[in-house]
């Protein structure tokens, strides 16, 4: 696989080299915004108070479906009054028990890590909220425990319906008093949703395109992603995840300050060395940073200062900043940008963004 740049404005390439569609999946992210509300609306959720607010919200799920929860963690913040974490595995944690809340998550409803949680949460007698696909084995464990279901019209990919499965868990939030998040709320994300959609558009040329210029700084690198905040770290998490399974490319993510403490040490190493006289380029290190308005102080300067020493160091540099000023706007601007540009990454490699080979052969090996 040849990393070719002039693929990304090719418009025949585009269509021909995404045959599941994953272009036009990352361009429906507000059409599922407009419908996850909707349908978490209609199956009950902003009535959800009525039961009480629990102790504690712990959110199972795996891959797409999984940073649902990180989601919902991020937008509620560190104001938060209650700790919401994400279980990713079979198991409960043994200190969750009645007085909280488990949402599980999954596209299908029939993801065996998610489906373990859950009814662990059930046999404990928990609080119990399910997302996913309607008729399924985890629509049937919410129906025995007289829980709700959120039946989301999932297609294709988990991680191409981020949106559909997230936000009836922030609309659940909402409920509890943990977030400010109404009708008129979801309509702005979607509105910022089509904004960048728009820019992103594959008839957009690629030095104006947003999306393509993020594919075209990582490609030929190995990027290392840096969120400035905690809700910057879900969208780079999000990004590095989108790399490995739509351009079947590396990537490592991190949080400022955490990543002062280990992944800068790589601005010394063999990656962040170029070689302007070599016969061909090499993968070298590219940093990504996502920025947030809400850095704390601290933060800022680190960041500021971490540029800097990467600069010095001839590393290459991208910023991006989330655009918005409620969380749920500015993570999705920075999710939608990253959505994008995995695609057009992919697709400028000639790889098929939708098929997940390796993780289906995997299932098959560990069914047998």
């Amino acid at each position: 696989m040849t990393w070719e740049p002039d693929r990304l404005d090719d418009q025949h390439h585009l269509t021909a080299a995404d045959p599941g569609g994953m272009l036009p999946a990352v361009a429906s992210s507000a059409a599922q915004v407009r419908t996850g509300y909707r349908t978490a609306v209609e199956s009950g959720l902003e009535g959800l108070s009525a039961r009480g607010r629990p102790r504690a919200i712990v959110v199972a799920g795996m891959g797409g479906s999984g940073i649902a929860g990180d989601v919902l963690a991020a937008v509620c913040g560190n104001g938060s009054p209650l700790p919401i974490i994400t279980v990713r595995g079979y198991q409960l944690p043994g200190w969750v028990g009645a007085a909280d809340l488990v949402i599980g998550v999954s596209c299908s409803g029939q993801t065996e890590e998610t489906l373990s949680v859950v009814a662990q949460a059930v046999r404990r007698g928990c609080d119990l909220l399910t997302v996913g696909a309607a008729g399924s084995p985890l629509a049937d464990l919410a129906r025995q425990a007289s829980a709700p279901h959120v039946p989301v019209p999932v297609s294709g990919q988990p991680r191409a319906n981020l949106w559909l499965l997230a936000v009836p868990l922030v609309v659940a939030a909402a409920s509890y008093g943990l977030v400010q998040a109404d009708a008129a709320l979801f309509e702005q994300v979607a509105v910022r949703l089509e904004d960048v959609a728009h820019r992103c558009r594959p008839s957009s040329d690629g030095f104006v395109n947003p999306g393509k210029s993020l594919a075209l700084d990582i490609a030929e690198s190995v990027p290392m992603i840096w969120g400035s905040s905690p809700l910057a770290a879900v969208a780079a998490y999000r990004l590095a995840c989108q790399l490995n399974e739509n351009a079947k490319y590396p990537a490592v993510s991190g949080e400022l300050p955490e990543v002062n403490h280990n992944q800068v040490v790589a601005f010394d190493g063999p990656l962040a060395e170029r070689d302007i006289f070599a016969d061909s380029t090499a993968r070298v290190l590219r940093l990504v940073v996502l920025r947030d308005v809400e850095e704390h102080p601290q933060v800022t300067r680190r960041r500021e200062a971490s540029l800097r020493m990467a600069q010095d160091r001839d590393v290459r540099v991208t910023e991006i900043s989330a655009e918005g000023t409620h969380p749920l706007e500015r993570l999705a601007t920075l999710i939608a940008l990253g959505d994008f540009a995995s695609t057009y990454l992919a697709l400028g490699y000639g790889v098929d963004p939708t098929p997940v080979s390796t993780i289906t052969e995997l299932k098959a090996r560990i069914s047998q």
